[in-house]
């Protein structure tokens, strides 16, 4: 099935962003304005089980990468350039493995191709003892999820995944019992014959754990054209902590 995606700007050089683990497009909105008159056509896209797009209850990085492969080929996309943040990263790093001559630059967000242990399963946990049939507002979605997720801007990403039907009833566009069953497949690493020659930049934010030197220096037989960048005052979500300097570093090595 194809998946729903938004498109900005309409220079010659296709660039696609995947998005991270319950996240989807509008994730990425502001990064896309913000370059839209670079020369670039830039497709956001929900991937399965996220945003708008379809739901499935298989779900591994093959099958992501071969969604992004049915994409391109639908939309007659030859050649691109590709950002992929955290599972998006994995996804991105998988496909260019799968289809190298397709990718012009890969860009790889916060994440490494090694295995990852969250804490997923209770943010999952939380947002289903959420009773949508008895909250009626975003504001009352958010103060019930107050005593279990501090950060009032990870709830803030998180409610995005909430839709309106009608005037007093809200649904989930996720369908949190397929993305519990799964979980453990967002976080394992990828296969080991994992190989990209292409142009990669890794961006990793300051504050954020998942990249560091060691493991870093672990996959660089992997992509042997790749670097690593540091975005200050960021954590794991690089391009929505610090757009400017995202955005910067992003243009930096797709324009040279």
């Amino acid at each position: 099935m194809l998946l729903k995606s938004k498109i900005f700007g309409k220079g010659s050089d296709v660039l696609i962003v995947l998005h991270g683990f319950l996240g989807m497009s509008d994730n990425w909105n502001s990064f896309a304005k913000k370059i839209d008159n670079q020369g670039f056509q830039i497709h956001l896209l929900d991937q399965r089980n996220h945003g708008n797009s379809f739901h499935s209850k298989e779900f591994n990085y093959k099958l992501l990468s071969n969604d992004l492969k049915y994409y391109i080929d639908y939309h007659q996309i030859k050649n691109f350039s590709l950002i992929g943040h955290s599972m998006g990263g994995k996804t991105a790093m998988m496909f260019s493995s799968c289809y190298p001559n397709a990718i012009n630059k890969l860009i790889v967000v916060d994440i490494l191709p090694i295995y990852y242990k969250n804490d997923y399963q209770n943010i999952l946990k939380a947002l289903k003892s959420i009773d949508l049939d008895s909250i009626g507002s975003r504001l009352e979605v958010d103060k019930a999820l107050s005593s279990s997720i501090e950060s009032p801007s990870f709830r803030a990403f998180l409610l995005k995944n909430l839709k309106r039907i009608s005037k007093n009833e809200l649904v989930f566009k996720i369908d949190l019992n397929i993305i519990l069953d799964t979980l453990n497949e967002v976080e394992k690493a990828l296969p080991i014959d994992l190989y990209f020659g292409g142009e990669t930049l890794f961006i990793k934010g300051e504050n954020s754990d998942y990249i560091n030197n060691q493991n870093f220096k672990s996959i660089q037989k992997i992509f042997p054209k790749s670097r690593l960048v540091e975005v200050s005052n960021a954590g794991h979500w690089v391009h929505a902590e610090n757009l400017d300097n995202f955005v910067e570093e992003t243009l930096l090595f797709l324009k040279s």
